[in-house]
C-alpha cells in the first residue's frame, strides 16, 4: 500500500523511470498537451470536466511523492485578448501549495514560446493534462535528487 498522496499508477510508472533534470508539466485545460509534447513525454489526461482536475490539485500529490528543484510558470501575456495586468490566480494557489508542502520552491516565470521550447525538450517525461480553466496555470516542474 502507497503511503503518499500519489497513487495514480501510470503517473507513478513515468515518474519511477525518470531521473534528475526529468521535466514533468501540470497542464491547464486550454493547453495544446498532445502538439507540444515531448520526444520522450508520456500524456496522462485527467481532464473529467471544466475544473476537475485543477492543475494545483495534481501539485498537491506530486509534492508527496517526489522531489522537484525548479518550477516554471508560462509567463502570462500582457496586452491582446488573453491579457493579465497581474500574476494568474492559479500562481498564488500554487504558492499556497508549496508552503503547506514545506517546499523552498519558488516559482520562475518563462516566456510564453520559451515554455513551449522547455517542453519540447528530450528530458520531457510526462504531461498530466487537466481541465484548470484558469489562464496561463501551466506549470513545468524539474526533477530533483533524493537526498535521503
Amino acid at each position: 500500500m502507497l503511503n503518499h498522496g500519489l497513487i495514480h499508477p501510470k503517473i507513478l510508472e513515468v515518474l519511477g523511470r525518470a531521473g534528475h533534470h526529468g521535466k514533468v508539466l501540470i497542464a491547464d485545460g486550454n493547453y495544446p498537451a498532445s502538439s507540444t509534447l515531448g520526444p520522450n513525454a508520456e500524456i496522462v489526461s485527467l481532464n473529467l470536466a471544466p475544473g476537475i482536475v485543477t492543475c494545483a490539485q495534481v501539485l498537491e500529490a506530486l509534492l508527496t511523492a517526489i522531489p522537484f528543484e525548479r518550477a516554471n510558470t508560462m509567463m502570462y501575456e500582457t496586452s491582446g485578448p488573453y491579457a493579465l495586468q497581474e500574476d494568474p490566480p492559479a500562481w498564488g494557489r500554487y504558492r499556497d501549495v508549496l508552503k503547506a508542502a514545506q517546499s523552498d520552491l519558488k516559482l520562475e516565470p518563462i516566456g510564453k514560446w520559451e515554455f513551449y521550447k522547455a517542453v519540447a525538450t528530450t528530458d520531457h517525461v510526462l504531461t498530466i493534462q487537466t481541465a484548470d480553466q484558469q489562464r496561463f496555470a501551466n506549470l513545468l516542474l524539474t526533477i530533483g535528487v533524493r537526498m535521503g
